[in-house]
């Protein structure tokens, strides 16, 4: 797999991309509650984060469509370096308001949704379309970018300790620059796909999507996931802060427990995906997600919540790998652009109302009540894509 042309170094460029982004998943609501104090503010930076995802998630398909995945990814990179930069150079000036780092933040925000579905995109573009490749190409690519989460958040709470969070915003504005030459120089072009009558327009994949019985189910489970999901990231730090002696480094250990997690299984999506059906692996571990963080609901001490959060995100990849193996095969090549950045905007299209929600809530609520609705919330938001799923009789991507 990794002899295919571009692969390795799609790989490489977006490792080192998201180890910097992984270590700001950190730095950034760390610095925004130390400098306010306000978990809501944090929620509302991080909100304002994924809004553009919201307003202009699904026309930036058309946008893919017409420069092709390989392009988005270099314009995505090469833009977010000032952005990020700017961050730490406006707070070593005292010139960072509040709504100027919702400004940068958005701004930010604006190329996640092309980025993400491009990231997928390219994959049938260096490995074929043979549905069995796309999803053994995924699966290497979300282990690896997995594995940047076990280890980027714990080298963000040790550097934060050291450099201070605003400094090591510096880090992800070079990664960013590093994946941009990458990208450049070793993955090989290819043409945009010409548009057929089907993928015109700027609803084509939101009309394949409602068209398609289980694709739309997946639609509403990704809202109610990702809005849960979010307030979950979100309340991480605050656990730490307020509940753990305000550790930095043990906010990193927490987010990287669940690195670890997703590394396990991403080694287990690749083992058991020529064996089952990839739906009813998904259904089970969509589950198999929610269910362990009933149990951060609980006094834990903090050896136990690495342990609750390392098992459930061994679901994430088990989850991600074969769905995505299944939309691609399922989605004709020169939709799959809109398609997949529908896709990725309706799996992102809550997170803001979930990390709003979250802010006050945990300063009502605390954390660990905070947990036990989210572990609710998530469980429920599975019924939608589950029971279609588990009744659907015609062989799925029996190939795998």
């Amino acid at each position: 797999m990794l002899r295919k042309p571009g692969l390795l170094a799609l790989l490489v460029a977006e490792v080192v991309s998201s180890l910097g982004s992984q270590m700001t998943f950190l730095a950034l609501p760390w610095f925004v509650l130390v400098t306010t104090g306000s978990p809501t503010r944090m929620g509302v930076v991080l909100a304002v984060e994924l809004l553009p995802v919201a307003l202009l998630g699904i026309p930036s398909g058309t946008l893919v469509s017409r420069l092709g995945a390989r392009r988005t990814m270099l314009i995505g990179d090469l833009a977010r370096v000032p952005l990020m930069a700017s961050l730490p150079v406006l707070h070593a000036a005292g010139v960072l308001s509040f709504p100027l780092l919702l400004v940068i933040v958005f701004g930010i925000g604006c190329f996640l949704a092309p980025y993400f579905s491009s990231q997928r995109v390219i994959l049938p573009e260096l490995v074929g379309d043979d549905e069995r490749l796309v999803a053994q190409a995924n699966a290497i690519l979300e282990g690896s970018l997995r594995a940047t989460a076990l280890a980027g958040p714990a080298t963000a709470g040790v550097l934060i300790a050291v450099l201070d969070a605003p400094n090591v915003l510096y880090i992800d504005a070079a990664t960013f620059l590093f994946a941009f030459v990458t990208l450049a120089l070793f993955v090989p072009k290819r043409p945009p796909l010409a548009p057929t009558e089907e993928s015109r327009g700027i609803l084509a994949g939101v009309r394949f999507l409602l068209r398609d019985r289980l694709l739309a189910s997946l639609g509403v489970t990704s809202l109610f996931l990702n809005m849960f999901g979010q307030m979950f990231v979100i309340s991480l730090p605050v656990l730490a802060y307020s509940e753990y002696g305000g550790s930095s480094r043990l906010a990193g250990v927490f987010f990287g427990a669940f690195g670890a997690g997703a590394v396990v299984g991403s080694v287990l999506a690749i083992k058991l995906m020529p064996r089952f059906d990839p739906l009813r692996l998904a259904s089970v571990a969509l589950v198999g997600l929610s269910l362990p963080i009933f149990l951060l609901g609980l006094e834990l001490p903090a050896a136990a919540v690495l342990g609750v959060l390392a098992v459930s995100a061994i679901a994430g990849p088990i989850i991600n790998a074969p769905l995505i193996g299944v939309i691609t095969s399922r989605t004709p090549a020169a939709l799959r652009p809109k398609v997949m950045t529908a896709v990725m905007t309706f799996a992102l299209l809550a997170g803001p109302v979930g990390m709003v929600i979250a802010g006050p809530l945990l300063q009502s609520w605390g954390p660990r009540h905070v947990f036990l609705l989210i572990a609710s919330g998530q469980l429920l938001g599975t019924i939608p894509f589950v029971s279609v799923a588990l009744r659907r009789r015609e062989p799925v991507a029996a190939s795998l």
